[in-house]
């Protein structure tokens, strides 16, 4: 079939029920869509901006007339490379398995066909995991990064961006996961001789997913740490892709625990370990967070606090009110209660601070943004002690702000603050489960806004429906904190391409490019403000609203 790409930023006709075909139905990497009728939409303009367009109507250099004599008094949607202050730009998270397990891009007819289209929809680029068990799985510093690089140049060759993720934990056993990737073979080698490399719970189970924080400045990786191993990782990359860092990799995220989030494995779902909404557990029981946590006791004058954990903060899938420690007036709020949760968070925050700290040094003065990843743990939100926000390593209850340390530490060190939920509200999530994730996204605005850091978000679960799409753009404008610098949808597949779906998506990436971090403004005006709303007519006589300050 021919390909007809008329515009960046609108091409399916919101009207046509057909389905679109899906990457993998394509039988060549051409393509054909239709065009997108644009929708109502706010429009703001400034007497101080009209006047400008004003003046360049009517001034002249050397006889020729000035661009800005064509341009029309209400703005238009920008293109994907016009940077003005309301864009949020769009990046589209791929298939976890976009490379296969012996390092080759899998289907690279159907990415091809697929970027095509989503570049034609106006998203600013692609997410892609680079992960550690691929890359290096043939032995230390032995780095096979061919496959990324066929990918990298495919979406050059696009025009698209790319936001790069240093995946150092497993894929597998986790919410969406669709395909296993372990840990590189001679590390699995390293921890079947020494289980204490991995995250334990105090029953004893260990946790394959990402190597203990207890461990980060101890050679158990065949002479090196597991910082030295990670730092090695991102400077091969550099080292292998510096001519398109800052031009097509645009970011980096930071791999910093499991799922590649700053966090403990808390709420493992493999084997049925954990369910929402359980509380989770905490993962300090290895040899080497146990030998912290007794140093740190006897330091503070209170030796018997090193010997173990909380005693009484109860199993995996129990409720805050089941247990001792995380009731309304439990330990977690005593004096051993503050004292262990300042060791566990605080362990993580250095963690944080020390592989990002290797990064800012790998990646300085290549262009490339750095990104560090923050989950959205919005469950018993609204109880007191924040019970699975702390056996995740966030210490914040209702008396404490656990984001704020933790955007310090990011911006300490330049990095974009990302975080999940985006899409999420109050009144989808089931009674009993104390949520509210659309009460940790407000405090996590306010903490990056507090602490000067930028805030990118994602969405936690897979969503195509529009009222999923509206609560990205509500929560991304600056009302409430900072508003977002960008949005990565999670994740391209075959249902994103199916009709509805499509559209839904094409016309939240339009959105986001024209009022993505606006304020939201009132169509009454009843402060006293120099805001106007009103109507003006299109060039199809239809009417359209618009907002001027007059």
């Amino acid at each position: 079939m021919a390909l007809t790409l008329r515009s960046s930023t609108s091409f399916i006709n919101l009207n046509d029920t057909k389905t679109i075909k899906t990457p993998d139905e394509f039988s060549s990497p051409t393509t054909c869509f239709a065009k997108i009728k644009p929708s109502r939409r706010l429009r703001a303009k400034s007497s101080m901006q009209e006047a400008q367009l004003c003046r360049d109507k009517h001034s002249t250099m050397g006889g020729i007339t000035r661009k800005s004599e064509k341009r029309e008094m209400v703005h238009e949607l920008a293109s994907p490379h016009n940077h003005h202050r309301n864009k949020v730009p769009v990046f589209v998270m791929l298939p976890l398995d976009t490379l296969s397990n012996s390092g080759h891009l899998n289907k690279p007819r159907a990415m091809n066909a697929s970027l095509m289209a989503l570049k034609s929809a106006g998203v600013e680029g692609v997410m892609v995991d680079a992960w550690w068990g691929l890359v290096e799985k043939d032995g230390p510093l032995n780095y096979n990064w061919e496959g990324y690089a066929e990918l990298i140049q495919m979406v050059q060759k696009h025009g698209l961006k790319l936001q790069l993720v240093m995946s150092f934990h497993q894929c597998g056993g986790n919410v969406g996961d669709s395909c296993t990737i372990p840990l590189p073979p001679w590390v699995l080698e390293e921890i079947s001789k020494n289980p204490d490399l991995m995250y334990t719970d105090k029953s004893g189970r260990r946790n394959p997913e990402y190597i203990s924080l207890g461990c980060d400045t101890i050679p158990l990786l065949r002479g090196r740490t597991p910082i030295q191993v990670y730092s090695d990782y991102m400077r091969s990359f550099r080292d292998r892709f510096r001519d398109y860092l800052g031009d097509v990799v645009l970011e980096i995220q930071v791999g910093l625990g499991p799922c590649g989030e700053l966090r403990y494995p808390a709420y493992p779902e493999s084997n049925g370990t954990w369910k929402f909404p359980g509380i989770g557990e905490f993962q300090c029981y290895d040899k080497y967070m146990r030998a912290s946590l007794k140093a740190s006791a006897e330091a503070s004058g209170n030796e018997d606090w090193g010997r173990s954990g909380p005693h009484d903060s109860g199993q995996y899938n129990q409720f805050p009110e089941d247990t001792g420690f995380f009731r309304r007036d439990g330990t977690w709020n005593s004096e051993y209660g503050r004292f262990f949760m300042e060791w566990y968070s605080g362990k993580l925050i250095q963690h944080g601070d020390r592989i990002l700290a290797a990064a800012r040094e790998i990646f300085q003065g290549t262009g490339s943004k750095l990104s560090g990843k923050v989950a959205g743990i919005h469950w018993h939100y609204r109880s007191r002690s924040h019970a699975a926000e702390l056996t995740a390593g966030y210490y914040n209850t209702r008396y404490r702000d656990g984001y704020i340390p933790i955007a310090r530490m990011l911006a300490k060190h330049g990095v974009i603050l990302n975080f999940t939920c985006m899409e999420m509200r109050d009144t989808e999530q089931p009674g009993n489960a104390n949520c509210s994730p659309e009460g940790l996204v407000r405090q996590v605005k306010m903490a990056t806004r507090t602490a000067g850091v930028e805030l990118a978000g994602e969405n936690a679960l897979e969503r195509y429906d529009a009222d999923a799409y509206a609560q990205v753009l509500a929560t991304s404008n600056l009302d409430a904190g900072n508003g977002l610098s960008a949005f990565t949808y999670l994740r391209m597949n075959k249902k994103l391409f199916e009709s509805d779906n499509w559209r839904n998506l094409v016309e939240f990436v339009q959105r986001m490019s024209s009022e993505g971090r606006r304020p939201r403004l009132p169509e009454w005006d009843s402060t006293g403000s120099d805001l106007c709303v009103g109507f003006v007519k299109g060039k199809n006589g239809t009417k359209t609203k618009e907002a001027a300050l007059v």
